[in-house]
């Protein structure tokens, strides 16, 4: 009776450790399927091509390039930037490929990849705004995305400043248009894409010439996950060492895209950490 007993203590704690230290790379090996999520608002990270109704960008194809390595169906998920990080914790996604700042307060929640992109934030205004620089803006409305880093660096730039949130940075864009917020704060990418997708009337607005921050992304893990960020963290190595890596960039932010941002600062080699 007793030996049962001690068996069936075994047995449930070999089920609890099985339940407690799970490979999520064996598990997506075993359902077939890569679960990425992306913001698809924030062109050209990731975004809706309006020809094919599908998601793509810049960090939808680094999603497809770690499902491939791993040898299975990329399946990407829609999601706001607030949920980053839930999303991930609670399983809903297996890797975030969302525009994600890689810094101290985060590491505590998530693991990151090596870097794969390094932007700089900046604030927009009206051409006609009385304001000059970010000093400028202490005691005014400011527009930006909810749960990005924005929301946070700007109070650093300017303490007294008010920081109205958005669920999507293109909601802060209209609210900053319509007169709701003196300015709209962004990473640099996405504000040249603004300022192209706004053609003629591109003229009036501009940016400010002080950076409020300059921020290392990457992709998001699961903490506790080694298996998968050696996958994750080979495949963007990988992309770096066949000149893949610059292929993309040149694709979606370089000398072939619309936005013309110039030469690439940052390779996909190993871990930049903001503060």
């Amino acid at each position: 009776m007793k030996f049962r007993w001690l068996a069936t203590v075994a047995a449930g704690l070999a089920v609890f450790g099985t339940t407690v230290y799970a490979d999520q790379l064996a598990d997506i090996k075993k359902k077939g399927e890569l679960v990425v999520g992306v913001l698809g608002t924030d062109e050209p990270n990731s975004y809706i091509d309006p020809k094919t109704r599908e998601l793509v960008g810049y960090e939808v194809d680094l999603g497809r390039a770690v499902a491939q390595k791993i040898g299975v169906k990329p399946v990407f998920k829609q999601i706001t930037l607030a949920a980053r990080i839930p999303e991930l914790q609670q399983g809903h996604v297996d890797l975030l490929a969302a525009s994600l700042t890689h810094n101290k307060e985060r590491e505590a929640q998530i693991d990151f990849s090596v870097t794969t992109f390094v932007a700089n934030q900046q604030v927009m205004v009206k051409a006609a705004s009385p304001i000059k620089d970010v000093p400028d803006l202490a005691g005014k409305r400011v527009a930006t995305a909810k749960g990005s880093s924005m929301e946070v660096n700007i109070k650093k730039a300017v303490p007294t400043v008010t920081v109205v949130s958005f669920d999507t940075s293109p909601q802060a864009l209209v609210a900053m248009q319509q007169g709701k917020a003196v300015a709209f704060v962004n990473e640099d990418q996405s504000l040249a894409r603004a300022l192209v997708a706004m053609g003629s009337d591109a003229k009036n607005y501009r940016l400010l010439p002080t950076t409020i921050s300059s921020e290392a992304l990457a992709l998001g893990i699961k903490k506790g996950e080694p298996a998968l960020k050696k996958v994750v963290d080979d495949t963007l190595r990988e992309l770096e060492s066949t000149g893949k890596a610059q292929s993309l960039y040149d694709q979606h932010f370089g000398s072939k895209s619309p936005l013309k941002m110039g030469q690439r600062r940052f390779k996909m080699e190993s871990d930049q950490i903001s503060e």
